[in-house]
């Protein structure tokens, strides 16, 4: 009976390309491999994604608690048609992005999660994440919606996104942006990078084990300057989680 309810429950995918893997070298030199992961490696992204949210600082709280969950619903075959994509740095985890196929010609952006600030790591994965949508599955747009002002400049300013406010986005039903081939075609001269084939090695790495970011975001050490776009202006909301928690 449970099996058979399970049959129910699950969303048949639709066969969809996959991402495949490229190569970036970051402003400091360091080569990045962005590459999509299947959900037997979900697992080793959850404990990377726990801790963040926990973090107040530029609404990691929010982003990390509904990566979280998006994560587990792949994993579990509770969303139709998701995809998950990683960026690793000698095979540490760097960054996080997701979505899923909506249609033959739109897709849902997600989430992006960097693990890694600065260096631009979360815009190249989000470049990456665009890239799979209009040139590997040919759709002719992409909804968005962003959470926090860093993703605001990234995505709706650095893009020239395209209002789509009659269509409410799957994250929390709030007015979509969208960006488009013709957008996209604009951009990716000077957004869009990276090569490819990955040499096999740098692959090999990175396929091998998905380790622990060596500097994730933290908490703010100034509480006040994490509320204050939360209209929480004495941080009072923070200091209870944080006691609750058993922090400082």
């Amino acid at each position: 009976m449970a099996i058979d309810l399970e049959k129910i429950l699950r969303p048949i995918d639709s066969p969809i390309p996959e991402f495949p893997p490229k190569l970036m070298t970051l402003a400091g030199g360091e080569e990045m491999v962005i590459r999509q992961v299947g959900r037997e490696e979900i697992p080793d992204l959850l404990p990377h994604v726990a801790p963040l949210m926990h973090v107040e600082r530029d609404f990691y709280n929010i982003v990390a608690s509904r990566v979280y969950a998006e994560l587990l619903g792949f994993y579990t075959h509770r969303v139709q048609d998701e995809y998950v994509l990683v960026a690793q740095i000698d095979g540490e985890l760097a960054a996080i992005v997701n979505g899923r196929r909506v249609s033959a010609e739109v897709g849902m952006s997600y989430h992006t999660l960097a693990l890694r600030r600065g260096l631009r790591v979360g815009a190249h994965a989000f470049a990456a994440k665009m890239e799979y949508h209009i040139d590997i599955l040919k759709q002719k747009e992409v909804l968005i919606v962003a959470e926090s002002p860093i993703g605001f400049r990234r995505w709706m300013i650095e893009y020239k996104l395209e209002k789509r406010f009659d269509i409410p986005h799957e994250l929390g039903g709030v007015p979509s942006w969208a960006l488009t081939s013709e957008l996209y075609d604009k951009a990716r001269s000077s957004l869009v990078v990276g090569r490819r084939p990955v040499p096999e090695h740098l692959l090999a790495k990175a396929k091998a084990g998905i380790t622990a970011p060596s500097d994730p975001p933290t908490p703010p050490i100034d509480l006040l300057a994490a509320t204050r776009s939360l209209g929480d202006s004495t941080a009072t909301a923070l200091i209870e989680q944080r006691n609750k928690l058993g922090g400082s």
